[in-house]
């Protein structure tokens, strides 16, 4: 079934570039606009879109404010609205916070058209997607904040296995599953199965969360090369 998306932005122009590439494709199509978080959150409840493209910084009531309540109205109720962050390269604190509401990924607008596309396909499907710039600056500006020693009971009590491990350092990395795949030479189905095996152990909802442990546990350090050439 391909995917329904509400577009959210305060620039009609931007509106429909992104609907007419969603609309080029079999795989997605759009059942509504919003030009501002108010509106964003009626039209979700009214449309119940799989995704919804949300921009940061819009007049009223922000990106940031709608997803907190797009996502706590949908939980209870068995809904699954699932948002997907449109940001520009230059990140900043507001894009960051819609993680924190309960965003599924950030994707830069100027992003080519099937990535778009595929994204929007892994939300929908319940993961998350982060661009590799984005990632890259997530790290840049946040890495220093994490700590630097790891306690060794933790260490200790890490239940992953050491492909698992292997696999969370390149997801860490920004590496797709496909990439993933291909340096370790397996298939991706069981890249997912791995990913899917550490989010359970160790109790994350979904790839962004695994980031941010992997950080936080000191499993990948900032700026360390992840080897690949």
């Amino acid at each position: 079934m391909p995917v329904s998306v509400l577009l959210v932005d305060d620039q009609p122009l931007v509106r429909a570039g992104f609907r007419m590439i969603l609309e080029a494709s079999p795989r997605a199509f759009v059942v509504g606009e919003a030009s501002d978080g108010r509106e964003a959150v009626a039209a979700a409840r009214r449309l119940l879109p799989d995704v919804v493209l949300m921009d940061v910084r819009m007049p009223g009531m922000d990106g940031v404010e709608a997803t907190r309540r797009i996502v706590d109205w949908a939980r209870p109720l068995g809904h699954r609205v699932r948002i997907l962050v449109l940001t520009t390269f230059d990140l900043d604190e507001y894009a960051v916070e819609t993680l924190r509401a309960g965003a599924r990924g950030f994707l830069l607008k100027d992003s080519p058209p099937e990535e778009l596309i595929g994204a929007v396909e892994t939300v929908a499907a319940g993961g998350s997607v982060i661009s590799p710039p984005v990632l890259a600056r997530l790290l840049d500006r946040y890495a220093p904040l994490l700590p630097s020693v790891v306690d060794e009971a933790a260490r200790a009590a890490d239940p992953l296995t050491d492909r698992e491990r292997e696999v969370l350092r390149l997801v860490a990395r920004g590496r797709s599953n496909a990439e993933i795949a291909a340096r370790l030479v397996v298939g991706e189905t069981t890249v997912k199965s791995h990913v899917g095996r550490i989010l359970t152990k160790l109790g994350l909802r979904d790839r962004v969360q695994a980031v941010v442990h992997a950080y936080e546990s000191g499993l990948v350090r900032p700026g360390e090369p992840d080897g690949q050439g």
